[in-house]
């Protein structure tokens, strides 16, 4: 079976989208189907985002060609959507109505949580619907030896620098810190802020990533309605205990609704407690298991 992917593997650190695309086209061939370019006839078209990016058709082009080579050629190409945005994540108004029109016209949807097929309310689709997890290279993200300088090390990290990936409680943890020498915080990723107590590392990935996240005691994400987040389910893969926001959508799926603070002085209150016990929500599964479920689907289209 021949399959099209409408985006291209991104080399260095970039969003979680781009660990799927990079997960598919290693372990769809061992599925049994052939990565091809649009123009070599595919069977099945993934769509892994909407727009058009470096070349790669758009989701509304992918339509026309499912037309296209059925009025030509009569061969029914399938088309897999997989959802991993909303509004409410960036604040926009525009995304969910474009994903529902779209969904209109796929083979099947899968979302990357279960928050978000609620939040789409997918079960009153007519297109069928799933959710299936993203993995995590569990050889890379891992339980690793921990920082010894004396003090409880929290981290997170994001690739977006978009606040509402929780810069309002980062800035908060930011001045609690001049405040309490016991605790240090380390931001990875891209910011527009001015921290002044937290160290900020530049983007990582791959075995960097692993690495040095698995260094931490702590892992807080105060990311809002968001859809899928990968960086939960690496930190729970390395082992770290992980406290999330209320409204962190696909975060409290995967954290569990006991590792949830509602505000930053709940989340200080936490943190003072010193009372941090290990998620038992559910064991993040590898990026081949991902990708041999979203085959399964396809393969019985």
């Amino acid at each position: 079976m021949k399959a099209y992917i409408n985006r291209r593997v991104v080399q260095g650190p970039w969003g979680g989208g781009n660990l799927w695309v990079k997960a598919a086209h290693e372990f769809l061939p061992k599925e049994g189907f052939k990565i091809v370019d649009i123009n070599d006839s595919p069977d099945v078209i993934f769509l892994a985002g909407i727009g058009p990016e470096d070349g790669c058709m758009s989701a509304i082009q992918a339509i026309q060609y499912k037309h296209w080579s059925k009025e030509s050629f009569g061969k029914n190409v399938k088309l897999i959507l997989r959802v991993n945005e909303n509004d409410a994540r960036k604040n926009t108004n525009n995304v969910d109505k474009l994903i529902k029109d779209i969904s209109a016209h796929v083979d099947h949807v899968v979302f990357v949580s279960r928050w978000l097929k609620d939040y789409f309310q997918a079960e009153n689709w007519t297109v069928p619907t799933s959710f299936i997890y993203n993995g995590v290279d569990e050889t890379i993200y891992k339980k690793s030896k921990k920082l010894d300088n004396g003090k409880i090390n929290i981290v997170t990290h994001h690739w977006s620098d978009n606040y509402l990936k929780g810069f309002d409680i980062y800035h908060s943890i930011d001045e609690w810190l001049s405040e309490s020498q016991e605790f240090t915080f380390t931001y990875i990723g891209r910011h527009k802020s001015s921290f002044k107590n937290i160290r900020h590392i530049q983007p990582l990935f791959g075995s960097s990533l692993g690495q040095e996240l698995a260094k931490y005691d702590l892992y807080v994400s105060a990311s809002r309605f968001d859809p899928g987040p990968n960086h939960i389910i690496e930190s729970l893969s390395c082992n770290i205990p992980t406290y999330v926001h209320k409204d962190g959508g696909g975060c409290v799926e995967f954290a569990g609704e006991d590792h949830v603070y509602n505000d930053k002085k709940d989340l200080i209150d936490i943190l003072n407690g010193k009372n941090f016990a290990m998620n038992k929500t559910w064991k993040p599964s590898s990026w081949n298991e991902c990708i041999k479920n979203f085959s399964e689907i396809a393969k019985a289209l």
